[in-house]
């Protein structure tokens, strides 16, 4: 028998509440991976790189969804979501460990690594593991307060590598801070009870799961988180490059532009979360795209240091809230198949390593950053064609 979104009781409440919490947190755990986006800069500068090759640098983190996603959904039927969120945040665990090991670009790639292979783990399974304690109706303003702390974890990441190299001279410091927080995480969760629906969902191969795709909804949604993700770590790969491009700052002074980007992020997924429980997703998606489209015309031409710090603010609270309505839409589209949508879409995230690159070749050639902005401008165009076609 399929396997639905539960539906809370006022009676079981107090016990959600208990539950919520350790799940709401391992969204922290996911937000580590975007610590790749400033790790990208100083990896750059510390081993002279070019554009193309730091820009690959993601892929090491974000390919993974491509090739895990999918088997991860299958996982889930077997040994269920919440070992499937435990076992990610062992293998996360082990990558942050592991640049304590040495630094050079081997270490760094197999942290990077390994950082992907628990992302995804975690964010294929964590989703639907939301459901089996909100309500459907509670399911996207849930999903937003996930992405809020998660957003709250990625502004703490450059922070953190600020200060590193500040009192330590070395970045990479932030990674075994990273990893105490995994633990708490796996601790936490692990002694606390969640029940799941022991019915297994229908899908049992990857050919069937992949001809989910060939709903068409399903599919633009799956373009729109791989589009999303492409800006989301882009653009923290990039800004740093455009302030000192254009006003010849610093990388420890540039890297907090990806703080100023998380902090808005913020500001906008807590504020979806309190909006979506009251206003239309669809409406929030429509106006949140047109503000994205805003946010990349204004880094395109922006100048000095103040016009790109409001670009970047505006782009982090235009894209605060896109991932959970989308990935809502999807679940509340086939709820009886929510393991293998959730790891069709969470596919999607490896546009984190593919839109990076293009933005590495696309700067190389014009020799200019403008030109990794054109390729984050063409994305937001097609969340504004998708919100603008949406029909709910």
């Amino acid at each position: 028998m399929p396997q639905t979104i539960s539906n809370t009781s006022p009676a079981s409440a107090g016990s959600n509440v208990l539950q919520l919490a350790p799940i709401l947190f391992g969204f922290f755990i996911i937000g580590f991976a975007d610590v790749v986006g400033i790790a990208t800069n100083y990896v750059k500068k510390d081993f002279n790189l070019s554009d193309t090759l730091s820009n690959m640098l993601p892929m090491a983190v974000f390919l993974w969804f491509l090739i895990f996603s999918v088997p991860t959904g299958m996982l889930m039927n077997r040994i269920g979501r919440k070992r499937t969120v435990q076992l990610s945040m062992v293998v996360t665990g082990l990558g942050l460990l592991v640049p304590l090991l040495s630094y050079n670009l081997p270490v760094i790639l197999a942290a990077f690594a390994l950082i992907g292979i628990g992302n995804t783990l975690m964010q294929v399974s964590l989703n639907p593991l939301l459901t089996n304690v909100v309500s459907k109706d509670s399911l996207t303003s849930s999903l937003t307060a996930g992405q809020f702390i998660k957003a709250i974890s990625s502004f703490l990441g450059p922070v953190i590598a600020a200060f590193a190299v500040a009192r330590f001279n070395q970045w990479q410091w932030l990674f075994p801070i990273f990893a105490g927080i995994t633990l708490l995480s796996f601790l936490w969760l692990s002694l606390t009870p969640v029940h799941e629906d022991s019915r297994k969902e229908n899908t049992s191969t990857i050919v069937k799961c992949f001809a989910l795709l060939g709903d068409v909804k399903i599919f633009l949604y799956f373009l729109g988180i791989l589009t999303l993700v492409g800006i989301d770590v882009g653009l923290n790969v990039s800004a740093p490059k455009i302030l000192m491009e254009r006003t010849g700052m610093p990388l420890e002074q540039a890297g907090y532009v990806t703080s100023i980007y998380f902090v808005f992020k913020t500001a906008g997924a807590f504020l979806g979360a309190i909006l979506l429980a009251k206003w239309p997703a669809l409406l929030f998606y429509r106006v949140s795209a047109f503000a994205a489209v805003v946010a990349m015309v204004v880094l395109l031409f922006a100048g000095n240091a103040a016009a790109i710090y409001t670009g970047v603010a505006l782009a982090g609270f235009a894209c605060a809230n896109i991932f959970s309505i989308l990935f809502s839409f999807a679940l509340q589209r086939m709820p009886d198949r929510s393991n293998e949508v959730s790891g069709l879409l969470i596919m999607g995230v490896s546009g984190g390593a593919i839109f990076p690159f293009l933005m590495g070749i696309a700067s190389d050639a014009v020799g200019a950053q403008w030109g990794a902005i054109v390729v984050l401008l063409v994305c937001c165009f097609y969340h504004w064609g998708l919100a603008a076609k949406e029909r709910r």
